[in-house]
C-alpha cells in the first residue's frame, strides 16, 4: 500500500494508471491531495479559501463515488480520479470564480468553461480554487485581496503569474495538474519559476469558452504539470474545436502523447544570436548554454540564428493587451476603483490611453508580421529555443513595486522572452533546465510554428528523459 507521501509526488499519468489499475484507490489518491493542501497552504498562499470547505467535501464524496465505480468495471476515462484544481477563472454552475478579485464574486455564471467540462467528463476530481494575480493582470502573483502566492522552492520568492497557484500548487505536490491562462507568459513564467512544464497552446487551439478574458486577441488556456507527459496530456483532452467559441480551431486534434518517445535526432534548433541573449545573467545563460548541449546529445542540429526584432512584437502585443484589459474592465474601473489592487489597476488603467488608431494597427498588421516571422524563422529551423527568464527568480519584495510609474518596467522586464509569442500566436512550451545558486528553477522555452505542439513535446519528452530535473521536488 502506497503511503500519502508517495502518492503526491507521483506523475498525473503515473498516478492515474495506479488508480486504474486497482493499485490505489481513488478515496486514497485525494485524501493525500487534500492533507498536502492543507500542509502547504499556510506557507504558499496557493489556494483561494473562501469556499475551500465546500471544495473538500465535493471532492471527498466525489472519490467515493468513484471508488463505487472502480469496484464495478475498469475506468476508461484518462484521468478517472486525479485531484486537480485549477486558476480561478474558469466558470462552473453554481461556483463562483474569483478572478482574483473582489469583484467577480459579484459575477453569477451562465455556464461552466469548455475546459472545466472536457476535464470533469476525463474523470478528473477538481479539489480546490487555486490564486492568481487580479483579474489575471500580472506576471508576479502578487494579490492585494488574497495574499501574495509564493514560489514552492523558496517562499521568500515569486510563483510567477498570473497563473501563480497553478504554479505553486502543482510544484509543491498538493495536486497533479493545473490549468492557467496566458496572455503573456503567465502559464510558462508559473511553470519555470516552479519548475514546471507548462504550454500555451497555439492561439485557438483550446477553448477559452467560460474562462475570463484578459484579452480575447492573445488570451490561451493551458496546463502546468510536473512531467512533459502529463502536460501531452492534458493538452490533448482540453484542446479542440468548440462551437461556443467561435476562434477555436477545426482542425483535428493529435493525441499528443504518442509524440512522446519520438525521436529528436535531426531536429533543427535556433537560438537567437541577439534579443534573447539581451539582459541575461551569467547563471541563466549557463544553464541554458548547458540546455542546448543536451539538445546536441540528443542529436539535434543547434545553430544560432538572426530573429526578427521580438521586441517590436513585445511592444506591439502591450498595446493590445492593454487596449483589451481597458475595454473590459471600462464600467468596473469607472463604478468600483477602490475594488481594485494597486498592481491591477496601474495594469489595467493605462490602456484607456492608447490611441484606437494604435490598437487597430497592431491588429491589421498582425497577420503578415505572423506569415513572415513563420516563414523567416521555422524555414531554418523546426524549433526555436530561449530561456523563459533571462534572469535569477526575484524575490517578492524586489518586485512588490508600489509606485504605479515604475511597474510597466518591471513587468516588461520579467515577460520580456514571453510576451512576444503571444503577439504571434505560436506555440511556446517551458521545461526545467535546472537551478540558479539560490535553488529556484529555470526554464527552457521553446517555441514553434502554428500547430506544431507534437513536436514542442517530442522536444521537451526527450529532454526531460536524460535530465534530471522532473525528479527533484521542493521540501516543503
Amino acid at each position: 500500500m502506497m503511503v500519502g507521501s508517495e502518492l503526491v509526488w507521483m506523475s498525473l499519468t503515473d498516478v492515474a494508471g495506479a488508480i486504474r489499475r486497482r493499485e490505489v484507490s481513488v478515496s486514497e489518491v485525494v485524501d493525500a491531495s487534500l492533507k498536502r493542501i492543507e500542509t502547504v497552504r499556510p506557507i504558499l498562499n496557493a489556494f483561494i479559501d473562501v469556499f475551500i470547505d465546500v471544495f473538500i467535501d465535493e471532492a471527498r464524496e466525489a472519490a467515493q463515488q468513484a471508488d463505487s465505480r472502480l469496484q464495478r468495471s475498469t475506468p476508461t476515462a484518462p484521468l478517472f480520479g486525479v485531484p486537480l484544481a485549477h486558476k480561478d477563472m474558469f466558470s462552473r454552475l453554481g461556483k463562483r470564480a474569483s478572478g482574483g478579485s473582489r469583484i467577480m464574486a459579484d459575477v453569477e455564471p451562465k455556464a461552466t468553461a469548455t475546459v472545466m467540462r472536457r476535464l470533469d467528463e476525463a474523470g478528473a476530481i477538481n479539489v480546490a480554487a487555486l490564486n492568481l494575480s487580479e483579474f489575471a493582470a500580472g506576471p508576479t502573483g502578487h494579490n492585494e485581496h488574497f495574499g501574495h502566492c509564493r514560489n514552492a522552492w523558496n517562499p521568500a520568492h515569486i510563483s510567477g503569474g498570473s497563473s501563480s497557484g497553478s504554479g505553486a500548487a502543482t510544484a509543491a505536490g498538493a495536486v497533479y495538474g493545473a490549468i492557467g491562462s496566458d496572455t503573456g507568459g503567465s502559464i510558462r513564467l508559473p511553470a519555470s519559476f516552479n519548475g514546471l512544464a507548462g504550454m500555451k497552446p497555439t492561439w485557438g487551439r483550446v477553448s477559452r469558452f467560460g474562462a475570463m478574458p484578459r484579452a480575447w486577441s492573445l488570451d490561451t488556456v493551458g496546463p502546468l504539470t510536473r512531467t512533459v507527459a502529463d502536460c501531452a496530456l492534458m493538452t490533448s483532452l482540453v484542446a479542440g474545436y468548440d462551437p461556443r467559441d467561435s476562434t477555436t480551431s477545426r482542425l483535428p486534434v493529435p493525441d499528443y502523447t504518442r509524440s512522446l518517445g519520438r525521436s529528436v535526432s535531426g531536429l533543427r534548433v535556433g537560438i537567437s544570436s541577439d534579443y534573447f541573449r539581451d539582459d541575461i545573467s551569467d547563471e541563466v545563460a549557463t544553464l541554458f548554454d548547458d540546455a542546448c548541449r543536451v539538445l546536441q546529445d540528443l542529436g539535434c542540429q543547434v545553430e544560432v540564428i538572426d530573429v526578427p526584432d521580438p521586441g517590436a512584437y513585445d511592444a506591439i502585443a502591450n498595446a493590445i493587451s492593454k487596449s483589451e484589459a481597458a475595454a473590459v474592465h471600462g464600467r468596473w474601473m469607472r463604478e468600483r476603483p477602490d475594488d481594485y489592487g494597486l498592481h491591477g489597476y496601474s495594469r489595467t488603467e493605462s490602456g484607456f490611453h492608447i490611441p484606437a488608431a494604435v490598437y487597430l494597427d497592431a491588429l491589421s498588421v498582425r497577420g503578415a508580421v505572423v506569415r513572415d516571422f513563420v516563414s523567416d524563422v521555422f524555414s531554418r529551423v523546426d524549433v526555436l529555443a530561449t530561456p523563459s527568464l533571462p534572469f535569477e527568480v526575484p524575490t517578492i519584495a524586489e518586485t512588490d513595486e508600489r509606485d504605479p510609474a515604475r511597474i510597466p518596467a518591471m513587468v516588461g522586464r520579467i515577460t520580456r522572452n514571453t510576451r512576444p509569442f503571444n503577439y504571434l500566436g505560436l506555440p511556446a512550451l517551458t521545461v526545467p533546465c535546472g537551478f540558479t545558486a539560490n535553488r529556484l528553477p529555470a526554464g527552457l522555452q521553446l517555441i514553434a510554428r502554428p500547430y506544431a505542439e507534437s513536436t514542442l513535446f517530442a522536444l521537451g519528452g526527450a529532454y526531460e528523459r536524460i535530465t534530471p530535473w522532473k525528479d527533484q521536488h521542493p521540501t516543503l
